[in-house]
């Protein structure tokens, strides 16, 4: 099989889909890897890295498209790409459509099979392909909040964990999965007192061993959060539903109980962003304030880390790769994880998670009834799921 590797053209985003390991192993299987000019140069691999290990490089994404029958990027198609995708193509990368109908619209137009990589589910109910992301992403989570919380960036002036006579900074994290685990062991880290709030009481038992009794785990509930909103410094969001847009669990309203430039980061951004106030940032542009509080919302956290990002990310994507590169139809046919991440095949939405954020009607088998209404609104009460 030919598969294209293009160059990521998101703002502000640098990882890419595959390394020169990844170009070795698919080549001595017999495919073909097309990378675009200078699509690893931003996590720091040369176009004659990857020609080292069998790849051609192609001048260019429409001759990188008209050449690929399998497309491996990081993050969605931006719309100059969107029109070079068709009914051959099989695209395999992050989506995140349940915020994204215009985006869900584009692919069903394209014809392509699109299989989204936070959809991807092991047997265990993990999301094997966002955790490695989402690992960074809960890292990322935290630095960038510490270094919001300076006065210089717009901050209350706080250092996070304080020093010998003065109090750390209170950290709430909401969603103990893999993000809010990460994010708040930097925290612990930095010294800071950190609570963890989560809605499974299993998950809770398990972080207070992994936490080793050095941050709190709280029952996540509406009341127990806005409690702890006014003595929080910084809160990180990290509240997922597979597929599915994230609820909202703190709302504008509860703004006003908190300390005045205090930080909010919200993780769950792709997802449409757990907190009501959200809207996606930038690298460039990561911060915007309201009603006296910051908000945190780059939509691709992780690509400010490209050379982790890239290696941690495909270490994760390339079993699936390659099983798809010896037959898209029969490694969906044999692999549940992959039939999991199909998110749209022959013009029509088919992840039922996504198309009720999308309030699409889904058969009972998981197949899509009918056209997504464009003017549809996602549901809003939901009920948050952390990821794991």
């Amino acid at each position: 099989m030919r598969v294209g590797v293009p160059t990521e053209i998101k703002p502000d985003e640098y990882r890419v889909a595959i390394t020169p390991a990844g170009v070795r192993e698919l080549c001595s299987r017999g495919h073909e890897v097309l990378i675009q000019a200078g699509a690893g140069v931003g996590s720091a691999i040369s176009d004659a890295q990857f020609q080292a290990q069998g790849a051609t490089i192609v001048e260019g994404a429409q001759a990188l498209f008209a050449g690929a029958e399998l497309i491996l990027k990081v993050k969605e198609p931006q719309s100059s790409e969107m029109a070079l995708l068709d009914g051959e193509h099989t695209l395999f990368t992050y989506l995140h459509l349940a915020a994204e109908p215009e985006l869900a619209q584009g692919l069903l137009r394209s014809g392509a099979t699109c299989i989204a990589y936070e959809t991807v589910e092991d047997s265990g109910g993990r999301l094997p392909l966002l955790a490695p992301m989402s690992e960074v992403a809960g890292k990322i989570a935290t630095q960038a909040g510490a270094f919001m919380l300076e006065k210089p960036m717009g901050g209350r002036g706080i250092l996070l964990g304080g020093v010998p006579g003065v109090a750390a900074a209170t950290v709430l994290v909401i969603g103990g999965g893999v993000v809010g685990m990460n994010a708040a062991f930097i925290a612990i880290g930095m010294q800071a007192d950190v609570f963890v709030f989560d809605r499974s009481i299993d998950r809770l038992r398990e972080l207070e061993v992994a936490f080793g009794g050095r941050a709190s785990t709280v029952y996540s509930s509406t009341l127990a959060i806005e409690e702890m909103l006014p003595l929080a410094d910084l809160v990180i969001g990290a509240v997922l539903i597979h597929g599915g847009r994230a609820p909202h669990v703190i709302a504008r309203e509860q703004l006003a109980s908190m300390k005045r430039h205090a930080v909010l980061v919200d993780v769950s951004i792709d997802q449409g962003g757990c907190f009501e106030t959200s809207r996606p940032t930038t690298h460039s542009d990561p911060t915007f304030e309201l009603d006296g509080i910051t908000h945190y919302c780059v939509t691709n956290m992780p690509g400010a880390v490209p050379i982790t990002s890239t290696y941690a990310l495909t270490n994760a994507t390339l079993p699936y790769a390659i099983e798809l590169a010896a037959g898209v139809e029969r490694a969906i046919a044999r692999s549940e994880a992959l039939r999991l991440g199909v998110n749209v095949r022959e013009g029509e939405l088919v992840h039922p998670a996504v198309a009720h954020a999308l309030a699409t009607p889904v058969s009972s088998d998981g197949a899509r009834s009918g056209h997504m209404d464009r003017t549809a609104i996602p549901p809003k009460n939901q009920s948050p799921r952390t990821p794991r």
